[in-house]
C-alpha cells in the first residue's frame, strides 16, 4: 500500500507545521506526519523548516540561537497567515508524536534533520534520544529519519541501526542513479520532478530491495505517475485529495 505523509501537516489549507495542520491531516486521511526539526540554543527539538524564523513567525532569528521559551514568546505562523485569527506555539517534536500517537491507531513519523547548523553533530543523536524514550525506535515503529545530508543519515546510522533512513535528493549523485544507495540507507527520496523525467529509477531502486518515498507530490498527474510506479510512500501538502485519488475514504 502506498504511504500519504502529509508535508508539514495538511499545509495546503493551514499554516505548516502547526498543530492544525496536523490534526487536519489525520482527518484528511494521512498514514503518516512529515516535519523538519532543528534545534534551539538550549537543545530542544522544533519543528522549522528555515534556519530563521522571520517567514513562519512573528519574530526573528535564528533557531539555533534561540531558547525553547524565547521562541515561544512569538506566534506560529506569522499573523498574516493565520486563517483562523488564533496564536499558534511552536511546536516540538514531542508535541508532534503526541499527536501521531492520538488516534485510534499510531500514523507513522517522517522525521527530516535540517542542515547545515551549528548543532549539526548534535541533531540526529537528539532525535533519536527522543525516539527511544517514547518507544518510536525500530523498524516495526513506522519512523523514519530523513535528510538531503548524506553525513547527518550515516550519523544516525552509527547511533543506530533500529530506524529507516530515508536519503532526500533532486536527483540522485551520479554513482547512485542505477539505484545503488549508500552503505546503511534504506529509502531513495527522490523529487517528483526527477521521477517524471526518469520514471524507470522506481523499478531499479525496487530491484535493489529499497523503497522510494516521493517529495512533494500535489497535482492530480503526479500521484497517477506515482501509483503507476508502485511509489511507496508520496509526501503531499495535500493528504486528503491524494487519499481520494488512491480510492481511499478518509
Amino acid at each position: 500500500m502506498t504511504l500519504v505523509v502529509a508535508h508539514r501537516g495538511a499545509s495546503h489549507a493551514e499554516p505548516e507545521h502547526t498543530r492544525e495542520a496536523y490534526e487536519l491531516a489525520i482527518r484528511e486521511g494521512a498514514d503518516a506526519f512529515e516535519c523538519d526539526v532543528r534545534l534551539t540554543r538550549d537543545g530542544h527539538l522544533v519543528l522549522v523548516h528555515d534556519a530563521l524564523i522571520d517567514r513562519t513567525s512573528t519574530g526573528r532569528g535564528a533557531v539555533s540561537r534561540l531558547s525553547l521559551a524565547e521562541l515561544d514568546t512569538h506566534r506560529y505562523p506569522h499573523g498574516r497567515d493565520v486563517h483562523h485569527g488564533e496564536a499558534y506555539r511552536i511546536m516540538t517534536l514531542d508535541m508532534l508524536i503526541d499527536i501521531a500517537d492520538s488516534g485510534p491507531q499510531p500514523l507513522g513519523l517522517s522525521i527530516e534533520t535540517k542542515h547545515p547548523t551549528r548543532d549539526s553533530h548534535r541533531l540526529e543523536d537528539a532525535v533519536i534520544d527522543v525516539l527511544e524514550r517514547v518507544g518510536r525506535l525500530g523498524v516495526d515503529a513506522g519512523t523514519r529519519i530523513m535528510s538531503f545530508s548524506l553525513a547527518a543519515l550515516q550519523r544516525a546510522r552509527r547511533r543506530s541501526t533500529r530506524i529507516p533512513l530515508v536519503y532526500l535528493f533532486d536527483a540522485p549523485p551520479r554513482r547512485h542513479a542505477d539505484g545503488v544507495l549508500p552503505a546503511g540507507i534504506d529509502i531513495a527520496g527522490p523529487s517528483i520532478q526527477y521521477l517524471r523525467e526518469h520514471p524507470d529509477y522506481v523499478s531499479r531502486i525496487h530491484d535493489r530491495g529499497h523503497q522510494v518515498h516521493v517529495w512533494t507530490v500535489d497535482e492530480p498527474a503526479d500521484v497517477d505517475l506515482c501509483v503507476s510506479l508502485d511509489v511507496d510512500a508520496i509526501i503531499t501538502n495535500r493528504p486528503g485529495a491524494v487519499s481520494t485519488l488512491l480510492g481511499r475514504t478518509p
